[in-house]
Parts: structure tokens; sequence; C-alpha cells
């Protein structure tokens, strides 16, 4: 692809289908999130926005986008490794603290309950999909997004 903004789509489209794909997984294969599923969410959102912003910004002020973008997936790729220590460790929980409360009550949770509210356990023992778990999944289209951000970010104009 040589257009920066038919990458920038392209990275957006593939946040989209990730999303859609956790709601096949919560609705049909009734895996309800856990509050760190629900971030994941969030920051595929965030990459999802930013990479949708850029296609539509000059092409200087792409790169401001794209370093945001570049954030957003480092904090979801950060989310995902925690998601994974939970789930070896299951002593550790993430569902009686605050953070379920105060992600049930953001108006986003309040708007689209479906998508971003939190009512699973981070430690559930839900079966592979296509051989891994749902955060090394997470994890590893966080990372792939993150480079092709960063090759964005660090193209020159």
């Amino acid at each position: 692809m040589k257009s920066s903004k038919s990458v920038f789509l392209l990275v957006a489209l593939v946040c989209v289908a990730l999303l859609g794909f956790a709601m096949y997984l919560q609705i049909v294969e009734e895996m309800q999130p856990c509050p760190l599923c629900v971030i994941q969410r969030y920051m595929f959102v965030l990459v999802a926005a930013f990479s949708l912003i850029a296609c539509f910004m000059p092409a200087p002020a792409r790169r401001g986008s794209a370093g945001l973008g570049v954030l957003a997936a480092l904090g979801g790729a950060g989310t995902a490794i925690w998601h994974l220590y939970v789930k070896a460790h299951p002593g550790v929980s993430c569902t009686t603290d605050p953070m379920e409360v105060a992600l049930n009550q953001l108006p986003t949770a309040k708007m689209f309950p479906q998508m971003f509210t939190a009512d699973g356990f981070c430690s559930a023992p839900w079966p592979p999909v296509f051989g891994l778990q749902i955060p090394t999944w997470s994890l590893i289209w966080f990372v792939v997004l993150a480079l092709v951000l960063l090759r964005q970010a660090a193209k020159r104009v």
C-alpha cells in the first residue's frame, strides 16, 4: 500500500473487525468481558479513532495522529500483558477492585452497555481461540498495529 490514507483506513478496519469478533465471543459464545477486556476494547477504539482522524488530515499532520495511535496501542498491549499475568496467577484478580465499578460508570458504558460493561472475571478459564488465549491475540494485534502506526509516524512527508 503506497498511500498513507489506505494504511490508516486498514488499521481502523482491523480494529473494528477485532471489536466485532469480541462482540461475537460475548453474545454468541457467552464469554462475558472482564474489566481488562473492556480496557482493551477502549484501546482498540482509540487506535481506530486516531487512524480515522489521520485519514482526513493533511499529510504533515498525520504523524501526530499516528503517534497517538501508537500510544493507544502500547496502552492496550500493556493491558493485555497484565491480563495474561492475571490469567497465569489466578490468585490475582481484577474483579473485586474499584476498576470494574469505575469502568461501568463511564458514559460509554451507559450508552453502549453491550460493548463497554465489565461483567466477567479476568482469570476466567475460557477456551483458547485458534490455539491462543484472547489476551494473547489482543497483545499480538496491539503490537502489529503499533508497529504499522509507528512506521507511519516515522515516515517522511
